[in-house]
Order: C-alpha cells, then structure tokens, then sequence
C-alpha cells in the first residue's frame, strides 16, 4: 500500500492499493475527515486543490466529495492550479487543512495527496501516522460516502488574493532601505525574464505576479508554458536534472536575458539561471538560497525584531554565515519544509538545497516558487548594472568564504542496500577525503530535534580549507544521497573564481572517493 509519508501521499496512478487512483484518494481522505473530527474540528473549512496531471481532476473531485458528505465547508480552487496558492489558502482562511492532489516535479505516471494543516504549514508527525491509522481503518472506497459540491465563491478569488499578498510583500521590501553596499542601481532597461514552468501549472500565476511588481519583459519557453501532464520536452520535469533547462537557457541567450526563471511543475520550487564568463549557468540551490536569504535580510524594515532564518542539514552553509553577520539567529533543521517552517519566530526566510525557499513566511508557510521568482527578479534588478547574479554571489564569497557544493545519488535496487551502505559508512567510515583527515558524527546518536538516519563527515586542512558531507537515504525515491560542500575562509584580495576553480576539483575528488557499496 501507498503509505501517509513526507506530507501525504505519492505513487503511480495506477489501480490497486499500491497507486494512486480514486480509490486510493476516496480512503485518504475519509481517513483525514474522521482525524479532524477527532480533534474537534467537524464542519471546519478545508482547501481542496489540484495540478494539471493524469488523474488530478478525478482525484480532487472524490476529495472534495468525501470531505462535503462527511460535513466539512470545502473550498475547492476552482482550475488547475500551483502548490502554494493551497498553501496560501490554508492559511488565508484558517483552514482547519489543506489538500493538494500533486506529484510536484515527479516523472508523468506519478500523482499524490498532499496535506496542509492549521497556518497552511505541512503536517508533521504524529498527524501523519495517525492520519495513515485513521486512513486504514476507513473499510473499501466503495461504503464511504460522497457528496457532489457546488462551485464556491470564496475560491475564485484565491488567486487575486493571494498575488495581492505578494504585491504588498515586495513593494514594502522596495520601500525599505538596503545598506550602501547594496544599494540598487538604476537599470539602463527594464530587467528581461526568461521562464519556464516546465509544463506545469505556475506560468500563467508567476507572470502576473512579476507584473505587478514591475517586471513586464518576460519571455516564456512557448514549449513548456502550458500545462501538459506527459512533459513532452524533458525526460524529468525537475529543473535540477541535466537537459531539463536545456530551453530555458537557449531562450536567454536568444532574447538577451538578464535572468531565467524555471519553475517545478507544481510550482512551489525555484531554479535560478544566470549568465557568467563562459555564458549561462543554473546556480545551484544552495548559490540561490544564500542570494535571496540575504536579500530578504537586508531588506527587513528597520526596527524589526531580530529575524530567525533556516536551512536544513543537508544544505551548505554559505547562507549561515551571511547570515550571522547580519545579526539574525540561525536554525538548522531536518529535511523538508514542514520543519523548515517551524525553526522559530519571527521567521523571515528558509530554504532548501533542493531549490526550496519560503521567502515570504507570512503570506506561505511552505517553499513557494512564484514569490521566490518575485524576490530574485528583485534581486537581479539591483545588481543588473553591477555584473548581475554572479557578481552579487562573488560579493558573498569575498565576505563570507567561497563554498561550493554539489551531490551524488546512489540508486539501489533494494532497501537493504541502503540500510547496508549507511551501516557500513557507521562501521567503517572513511578517514580521509580528497587527503583532508575527517571525523564521523552519527546523527542517529544525537538527543535533539535532529536526530535522523544520516551521517556526516568533516574537516579542515591546514589552509584552511574545509570539507563536509552529509549522507542520508532518499525519502522519496531509493536512493542514498552525498551532499558535499568544500569551503575555503573568507579572502577579500582574493581573486573569486580561481578560488571556486580549485575547490570544485577538491569537491570532485572528495564525492568520487566516497563509498558507492557497502
């Protein structure tokens, strides 16, 4: 059976209890409404929203209708629409939940379930167990009753509510002051914008958004900007696979772009391109993540309380030390942004290396790519007559040390074999990477709130150079991840990209010397 894992459900669409099918999303949610009943939510509002892929029609449908015979005020987005705006409308309406028929950024045979709870936040544990035991003890699909919905007023004007939010959010963050060394310069021209929403659902949303808060010259990939659940264009419709902005970034060299934009399917991720020396290049998550956390920082309103910002485990830790420097607390937390989220208050910005980020906490309490894609068109704008994306990201290096990180994923094709590898890396750890000495910690020993299956190993050479890898089984796929990161300490004189040049080699030594076998 699909079980109630990282915020719902995931599978093929497919019959049986092992895929996603109208069954399968009739139980989970007969499962869901007798859980909220539980807790004294009976007649609370819930969110119903869709994407565009196989089967999200059906399948948002049998949600709604589950929830409408079991009593519940549904609000059902009326069209195929992103992720974030079931965030959003969670939380606009104090939703008791949320739900999200979605696959985000899988192959085409997939879909899934996502849940939303109180604050448009995912669920956590024990709600997800507790909801997958409630979920078991529904009996067949069959005896679960369902009752057809009319459409709901309310819903329609989720969209313009919710590109409002982001309106208002980064007009206020143009208002405010950045310091002097920031400061945005006065473009010659308005910023250009090459975007894809990779065939899915964010195009048409992310376009206005960027419209309203000034940035009208956006070329879309025609490809892959309307919805179609088979992704003709890209073997995996995730822009972090080698090919899949392949178009993106041959339509900004085209059009003289000074910024691409590609977004997952479902649109709660952001991909950032950027031109440098040798032509254009997708900045990593993590390149990203350190841009726009900074910016945020840099652009909260003056008298604010001190800003709490986060990055998982398995993320670099560039961002942590421009963060520091600008005075914010700074949280580490397990992966995944239903922990990301919940690192404390007041939250200004959290991300992911996987190309998460939630650069608006108050308006979407979950990673968001559209008013990620606002915050970096900002972003761009500032520094468009002062070398664009890749100097602001050499600006960080001089302040804060060059970091360069990059993954490596072992596919298996049994679960023991992961099991056996992460033994064995316990075990027999290596010594020595890239002959820098590291030591093991185990996070499966530790007592706190990040505790997990997950290894790390760690270093520094006498240079000061510093290596560090984080190994974790996969979540969603069977795999287990390297996620490396070679750094070196902060050098003002120094020239950035022989810097890069030469850790990116360590780095590559470093992830080729790891075990691939127990």
């Amino acid at each position: 059976m699909l079980t109630f894992g990282t915020a719902g459900l995931r599978g093929p669409v497919q019959d049986g209890p092992d895929g996603m099918n109208v069954d399968t999303v009739t139980r989970a949610t007969a499962g869901l409404a007798d859980w909220l009943q539980a807790r004294g939510r009976a007649g609370a509002s819930v969110v119903v929203g869709r994407d565009a892929r196989h089967g999200s029609e059906d399948f948002a449908a049998a949600a709604r209708e589950v929830l409408a015979a079991a009593g519940f005020d549904v609000i059902a987005l009326p069209e195929p629409g992103p992720t974030p705006l079931v965030a959003f409308a969670t939380r606009h309406f104090a939703a008791a939940a949320g739900v999200m028929v979605t696959a985000s950024h899988n192959p085409p045979r997939d879909n899934g379930y996502k849940v939303y709870l109180d604050g448009g936040s995912q669920l956590i544990s024990p709600a997800d167990r507790e909801i997958e035991a409630a979920i078991a003890a529904t009996g067949p699909a069959a005896g679960i009753a369902r009752v057809a919905t009319a459409p709901d007023l309310r819903a329609r004007g989720v969209v313009e509510a919710y590109l409002d939010g982001v309106q208002a959010r980064f007009a206020d963050a143009a208002a405010a002051l950045s310091p002097a060394d920031l400061s945005p310069a006065t473009p010659t021209r308005p910023l250009r914008i090459a975007l894809t929403p990779m065939h899915g659902v964010g195009g048409a949303v992310a376009v206005e958004a960027l419209r309203r808060t000034g940035f009208h010259d956006v070329h879309p990939v025609p490809e892959q900007f309307a919805p179609d659940p088979d992704f003709p264009t890209v073997a995996f419709p995730n822009p972090e696979e080698p090919g899949a902005t392949d178009l993106l970034l041959a339509l900004a060299d085209e059009v003289s772009a000074d910024l691409a934009i590609a977004l997952d399917p479902d649109a709660d991720r952001c991909a950032v391109g950027a031109r440098d020396r040798d032509g254009w290049r997708m900045l990593t998550g993590d390149e990203t993540g350190a841009l726009l956390g900074t910016w945020v920082l840099d652009h909260r309103p003056a008298g604010a309380p001190t800003p709490v910002v986060a990055s998982s485990i398995v993320s670099g830790t560039l961002f942590d030390a421009a963060a520091q420097r600008r005075g914010a607390t700074v949280r580490r937390t397990l992966t995944g942004f239903k922990w990301l989220v919940r690192a404390g208050e007041p939250l200004a910005y959290a991300y992911e290396e996987a190309l998460g980020h939630c650069v608006d906490p108050d308006t979407v309490r979950d990673k968001d790519g559209i008013s990620a894609a606002v915050a970096c068109a900002h972003l761009a704008a500032s520094w468009a007559e002062r070398g664009g994306l890749i100097a602001a990201l050499d600006d960080l290096y001089r302040e804060n040390g060059v970091h360069v990180t990059a993954g490596r994923s072992l596919r298996m094709a049994e679960p023991t074999e992961i099991a056996a590898l992460m033994s064995a890396l316990r075990t027999a750890p290596p010594r020595r990477l890239a002959g820098i000495d590291v030591r093991v910690t185990d996070y499966a020993d530790r007592a706190d709130a990040l505790r997990t299956d997950g290894i790390e190993l760690s270093g520094t050479r006498g240079d000061g150079v510093g290596v560090r890898v984080f190994a974790r089984p996969s979540g969603t796929e069977p795999k287990l991840k390297y996620y490396g990161q070679v750094s070196a300490p902060p050098s003002p004189g120094s020239v950035v990209d022989t810097t890069r040049a030469e850790l990116s080699l360590v780095l590559k030594q470093v992830l080729s010397e790891l075990p691939a076998r127990p």
